[in-house]
């Protein structure tokens, strides 16, 4: 805003006080002006020829117009307009300021607009945009995602049960390229599911993430220190970006996104709203064809399409592509139990035994389950189903546990076969007596252990001999030994005359 002239009563004062001699700082401190102001109208009035004193028929209008004249009118010829829409396409590129473009733009035309007037001019055309499309955005930095807050149906061709499914929205920064998809769920899986297709689409990653609060991405919405879900950051690891959760209640942090989900709910969901779709994937079809509609409209504001934006200036400031795709894992933080076992998906799986009672984070997918210990991996299985049963590698046993947890009903009866029939038989016996054959091992490999000590001919007497009286334990099997009981034979049980004792009652007592 320019300056307000001085009165010209003070202009005639101070051409008295400067005829007189007086210097600047008193005739500065007599007027109560600056001395720098006094310095720029007395040069003013030297410029015009003036001086002290002036003729009476000098009126005050005619005073200001010799101090001030007019600017010398420029023809449109000689002060061509810059191209706006072209000059804040390039502001979006990296490093390029508004001086920069000035200085190119004078070098071509040295009588065009002076620095202040060429920024006054820039400013009024960026007003004339939408509030949500004044922020600044570098080519290649931004993408803001978010989920649509409206639904589409999707009908079941068997039941005629309707489905609900949510519409994923993403849009670059810079050229508002986007991308749009529909999911079944807003959960960690679909969220993240989406943005792994999103950055197929775009060919590249940018720099950094703008996310909604959403609980599945992000478990902490916090203005200061928001926390990002575990799964969402190793995603974002993968790929080279960075998650920037918008502030809560700050819906201009990711103004970009709530444009874009206000067109994908115009010319997507509201274009698709008479069609019947019975599957996801033939949902997805037709919003990738409105996808593309809508990034080859032109926008009226800027002279060109998404795509061509996107051509222009996103596309070669992005970044490249890993070499795979990120696979999902989902992780868990769980706590070694007393059977060096933890629990992820109603299964569990073993660890080192030495890591009882710590807590360990499980990382999840759909091949394997991997377990940390500060940062460490100590453990990786091929991921088995929730059947509440445990998948053990026998490294991670004790010595004690790990002697038994090597036999099998098979084995046992095979190791059993080859020291001899009697010892097989009485083994299968054993195991096949109890509820659960688990319940006979460490007896079978006990009675099995005793032929080193024995001998294999010794035990297999004795297990004769077991069979023989209904023994069924190896406590029995190892008494028959120690007592040399396996050497004789039992006597056979004789039908000769019943016993006669004062003690004993005959059959008559009972009749």
């Amino acid at each position: 805003m320019p300056t307000a002239r001085l009165p010209m009563r003070k202009l005639r004062e101070m051409l008295r006080l400067h005829a007189s001699s007086l210097p600047t700082r008193q005739m500065a401190e007599s007027l109560g002006i600056g001395q720098s102001t006094i310095i720029d109208y007395l040069g003013r009035a030297r410029r015009a020829g003036l001086a002290w004193p002036l003729p009476d028929e000098l009126s005050d209008e005619a005073l200001e117009a010799r101090l001030f004249p007019p600017p010398l009118a420029i023809g449109k010829e000689q002060r061509p307009k810059p191209d706006w829409a072209a000059i804040h396409r390039e502001l979006k590129r990296p490093g390029v300021t508004l001086q920069l473009i000035w200085e190119e733009h004078r070098a071509v035309h040295p009588s065009s607009y002076g620095y202040s007037r060429f920024c006054e001019l820039y400013q009024d055309w960026r007003k004339r945009l939408s509030p949500t499309m004044r922020q600044t955005h570098t080519a290649g930095e931004r993408l803001f995602v978010d989920y649509a807050g409206t639904t589409i149906d999707i009908f079941d061709g068997l039941t005629g049960e309707v489905g609900t499914a949510q519409l994923f929205v993403a849009a670059l920064g810079a050229s508002s390229y986007t991308y749009a998809e529909a999911t079944w769920t807003q959960t960690l899986p679909d969220w993240i599911g989406a943005h792994v297709r999103t950055f197929a689409f775009l060919g590249g990653v940018t720099a950094l993430t703008v996310s909604d609060n959403l609980k599945s991405g992000i478990t902490k919405a916090c203005f200061h220190e928001p926390a990002v879900n575990r799964s969402y950051a190793e995603m974002a690891a993968h790929y080279r970006t960075a998650i920037l959760p918008a502030r809560p209640y700050k819906p201009r942090d990711k103004a970009k996104v709530e444009v874009a989900v206000l067109l994908a709910t115009r010319w997507i969901i509201a274009k698709l709203r008479n069609i019947k779709f019975f599957s996801l994937a033939d949902l997805n079809a037709a919003i990738r064809d409105c996808v593309t509609d809508l990034n080859s409209r032109t926008s009226r504001h800027l002279g060109a399409s998404r795509r061509a934006l996107f051509e222009e200036l996103d596309r070669p400031a992005l970044k490249a592509l890993p070499a795979e795709p990120f696979e999902f894992a989902e992780w868990k933080e769980c706590r070694v139990g007393l059977d060096y076992h933890v629990e992820v998906g109603k299964h569990y799986y073993s660890v080192p035994f030495t890591l009882l009672r710590e807590k360990l984070w499980a990382r999840s997918t759909a091949r394997t389950v991997e377990l940390f210990h500060r940062g460490k991996r100590v453990a990786a299985h091929v991921r088995s189903s929730s059947n509440r049963k445990p998948t053990t590698v026998g490294e991670h046993m004790p010595s004690s546990h790990r002697r038994y947890a090597e036999w099998t009903p098979e084995r046992l009866k095979r190791r059993a076969g080859e020291i001899g029939p009697n010892t097989a038989t009485l083994v299968e016996v054993i195991i096949a007596a109890r509820t659960h054959p688990e319940q006979g091992f460490r007896s079978s490999i006990g009675i099995i252990g005793l032929a080193k000590r024995y001998g294999p001919e010794r035990l297999e007497a004795a297990c004769a001999r077991a069979l023989e009286i209904g023994a069924r334990s190896y406590t029995s099997v190892a008494s028959i030994l120690k007592n040399n009981l396996d050497r004789t034979r039992p006597e056979p049980a004789t039908d000769g005359p019943a016993i006669t004792h004062a003690n004993i009652r005959g059959s008559t007592y009972f009749h």
